[in-house]
């Protein structure tokens, strides 16, 4: 067994929401051209949920943190960094953790987004567990949180009826139980194909325009195919480094939360590990692709629902745009 590290980083609250709109398949079919069937044959979605036109990417961050909070017991006065992993912010700057600094009323401390698409709060895990871990801060505040629905064409069938909208968050402070916590992190990334999944306009490469509008380049685009398959391979494979790094098998893992993306992506990665399907965990087909929301709202649920037990080995693996990759393995305290 891996040795043990002189100081742990451990998450002491989770929390998650997401907005009371639901969406079924049967109303996307009014939409769009598509069906229920053709849906959940393809995905496993059956429904999702679409923020209202008031609910903004850093009110869902806030609702998510304040759950977290209230189960971390931690005074919000304590948080001393805060992380909102996001892909749809309010706008470009300022940064939707300072809006969710604010609109807390939170420490006036360091905050700032992280942008690595689906893999985003796998990412800001790792990199909040880091900067605990270099004795500079105590408790970090870390959101996933996406409204989705602002940026799908509702007239290309193959991208709108995947995603959905949440938030999902996280309170991580450091231990002096050097037996639980975050045992290791692992990511990357390839930017060799950034058009299998991007927003083309609204940035600096195609600024804001009328022509932009009217060419729907400020709407997510995605080879499906090209995504599918790199998704498979690059969970797959960071799954099994992360699980070699730390010393362990994957049948050492008591529960998997993969990123929420579609079910056939799922079963493969288990499939390749050689993990039962009844060890992960999985909400796809009630809240479509949140992106950086979907580790968050999962394992948020998994633990409200009993599945994350004291002494647990669990991970938690996603893949995005960019592509980004990213796997956590953690020992439940």
């Amino acid at each position: 067994m891996p040795a043990a590290a002189a100081q742990s980083v451990v998450i002491l609250g989770t929390g998650s929401y997401t907005p009371k709109r639901v969406v079924t398949n049967a109303a996307m079919a009014e939409m769009v051209d598509t069906s229920d069937e053709w849906i959940r044959t393809r995905t496993g979605i059956r429904e999702r949920r679409f923020a209202c036109a008031k609910e903004t990417t850093s009110h869902m961050a806030c609702a998510a943190a304040t759950k977290a909070l209230e189960a971390s017991k931690l005074d919000k006065s304590k948080i001393d960094l805060i992380i909102v992993a996001t892909m749809t912010p309010d706008m470009p700057f300022p940064s939707t953790a300072c809006l969710v600094q604010s609109q807390m009323d939170l420490p006036k401390t360091m905050a700032f987004d992280l942008q690595a698409a689906c893999s985003g709060f796998v990412y800001a895990l790792s990199v909040a567990s880091n900067m605990l871990e270099s004795g500079k801060f105590n408790n970090a505040l870390v959101i996933g949180a996406e409204k989705t629905s602002g940026i799908l064409d509702f007239e290309d069938r193959t991208t709108c009826v995947l995603f959905g909208d949440g938030a999902g968050a996280a309170v991580l402070s450091r231990s002096s139980k050097n037996s639980v916590g975050i045992i290791g992190s692992l990511s990357g990334s390839d930017g060799s194909n950034p058009k299998f999944l991007h927003q083309p306009a609204g940035g600096s490469a195609i600024p804001a325009s009328s022509e932009s509008l009217l060419n729907r380049q400020h709407f997510l685009k995605m080879n499906g195919q090209e995504i599918f398959k790199q998704a498979v391979r690059v969970m797959t494979q960071s799954s099994q480094e992360i699980l070699d790094q730390c010393g362990y098998k994957s049948t050492d893992l008591d529960l998997v939360i993969p990123h929420q993306a579609n079910m056939r992506i799922i079963e493969s990665v288990a499939k390749r590990l050689g993990t039962p399907m009844g060890k992960f965990h999985n909400n796809l087909e009630y809240y479509g692709n949140t992106s950086a929301a979907s580790v968050g709202i999962a394992l948020d649920e998994a633990f409200r629902k009993g599945k994350i037990q004291s002494g647990d080995l669990l991970l938690l693996v996603a893949f995005g745009a960019g592509l980004t990759w990213a796997s956590t393995l953690i020992k439940w305290q």
